[in-house]
Parts: structure tokens; sequence; C-alpha cells
């Protein structure tokens, strides 16, 4: 059965990274979803690759037409930013074919309400908040116009989502503490070769 692998966790807790190299192993034969987002591009950032950017009309065609999955709108300093999962295709589930997105707790539910419950695996990444704090801090000074103040915002919004309440209602049990690197990516390549 095809299943789409969700990985999430905090800010800063190596998500992006983790991604990138479970993306990368050819044992694994994973299949990128690419989401969406009407927030500016950061430094490095692709369009089409690392999320489609598009404005916020097109998200409103988008919904219009029945396309959107999920949506989650943050309120942040520059005004709402929107992130969702479009149905365009992307996805397959006939075909024998994994999957791999980043998302929150909140898109993990209604993805896996969309595709159903036994099509969609949580996969949570965990760090210790000093070493996140650090992390992101150091991610930020690298932009050419570090936005601080959205830092702190999502660093605190994070305790609120991914509180052990909210982990625990979405049924999310399994957690990968990100210490190692390459030990935490090989785990999770181990877990995802077990439920194929």
């Amino acid at each position: 059965m095809s299943k789409i692998y969700m990985i999430m966790g905090k800010s800063a807790t190596g998500k992006d990274t983790i991604y990138a190299r479970l993306m990368k192993r050819r044992d694994l034969k994973l299949k990128k979803i690419v989401p969406y987002t009407t927030r500016p591009m950061r430094e490095g950032e692709t369009d089409g690759v690392t999320y489609h950017f598009c404005s916020d009309q097109k998200l409103a065609e988008l919904t219009e037409a029945g396309k959107v999955v999920e949506k989650r709108t943050y309120q942040t300093v520059y005004g709402p930013w929107n992130y969702f999962t479009v149905d365009d295709d992307q996805i397959d589930l006939t075909k024998q074919q994994d999957y791999l997105i980043i998302g929150t707790l909140e898109a993990f539910t209604r993805i896996r309400n969309y595709y159903g419950k036994r099509r969609v695996v949580p996969i949570y990444i965990e760090v210790e908040d000093g070493i996140r704090l650090t992390r992101a801090l150091g991610r930020e000074k690298k932009q050419k116009e570090p936005k601080y103040d959205e830092m702190c915002r999502r660093f605190l919004a994070d305790q609120q989502d991914f509180s052990e309440e909210n982990l625990k209602k979405a049924g999310v049990r399994k957690r990968f503490v990100n210490l190692s690197l390459k030990t935490t990516v090989n785990v999770i390549a181990a877990y995802i070769k077990k439920g194929r």
C-alpha cells in the first residue's frame, strides 16, 4: 500500500535537512510532495522546489476549485502567511509509490483525514529547546534581512502547536530525537522500510 510519510516537529529541529537526506536515498525511492505558501521566498529557496510560492489570489482560486486539501494561516508580524497542500496530481496512491512531505501537526491531521489513516504516517522530530533556539538564531542571522521577531513568534507558537496534549490527540506516539543527523536519518529510513 502506498503511503505518505509526513515529517513534522517544532522549528529548527532539522526537518529540512532530514527531509533532503531521505529524499536522496535511492533505497527508499520516495517521491516529493511540494507544498504551497503565500509567504515571501527566503534566501536559498526555489519556487516549485522548496514550495510553490503563490499569491493570495491564486490561493483563493485553488480553494474555489476545491483543490485545497488543508490550509494553515499564521498571523505574522508581516501579515498573514498561508501554507497549504493542494490536490494537484502530485499524489497518486493507486501506484506503488511512497511520498515524503514536511508539515505541521495540524496539516498531518487534515491530510490523514483526506487520504486515510492507514495511508498517512507521522515522523515526529524532537530536539531540546535550547539547541532549537540556537539553530533558529543562526539560520536567521544568515538572511539578508533577519526577521528575529518572527523567529521568536514561531518558537513560542511551536510550544503550543506541538504540546503533549496535541500530539496525543493526533495519535503521534513514535518520536525521533535528532541528536546526530546521520543516526536520525538512518533510524527513520529503517522505520520507513519496516512499514512497507
